[in-house]
C-alpha cells in the first residue's frame, strides 16, 4: 500500500490515540490536528527535507516551528506555523525534520510521516 513497511505498534497507537472514533475525513483530520498540537512541544528547530510548491523553503534550510496552523487550514494536510526570514507563516509539516527535540515531539512527527508514507488519507 505505502512506501514503508507496516509497523503494527505505530498502527495501534495511531488507531487508538489519533483517529479513534473518527468516522469521516473531517474527524480524522481533527484527530491528527489535536494529536500533533497536544503532543509536540513548541517551539523547536527543524530542517526542510523536501521542497514543496506550496512552500518557499529549500532543502537544508532551518526554521523555528512555533506551533500548528489553525485547524481550519489542516483539513487536507497538516501544516505547521514557522518563523522564517523575519516572517511567520505555514508550511506542510511533512517537509520538516525536527532537530534535537524530545521523544514525544519526534514520535508525533514520525507518526504523521508514517501515515503519509503509507498512503493513508483522511
Amino acid at each position: 500500500m505505502g512506501r514503508v513497511a507496516k509497523d503494527e505498534v505505530r498502527e495501534e497507537r495511531i488507531m487508538m490515540e489519533v483517529v479513534v472514533d473518527a468516522y469521516d475525513e473531517e474527524e480524522r483530520a481533527m484527530g491528527w490536528f489535536y494529536y500533533l498540537q497536544d503532543t509536540m512541544h513548541f517551539p523547536f528547530e527543524a530542517e526542510c527535507v523536501a521542497e514543496r510548491r506550496v512552500s518557499p523553503l529549500k532543502s537544508g534550510e532551518r526554521v523555528q516551528v512555533k506551533g500548528m496552523t489553525a485547524e481550519d487550514d489542516c483539513m487536507k494536510e497538516m501544516f505547521a506555523e514557522i518563523e522564517w526570514s523575519g516572517r511567520t507563516f505555514s508550511v506542510p509539516l511533512i517537509q520538516l525534520r525536527p532537530i534535537d527535540v524530545d521523544a514525544a515531539t519526534q514520535e508525533a512527527v514520525d507518526d504523521w510521516k508514517y501515515w503519509t508514507d503509507r498512503g493513508y488519507c483522511f
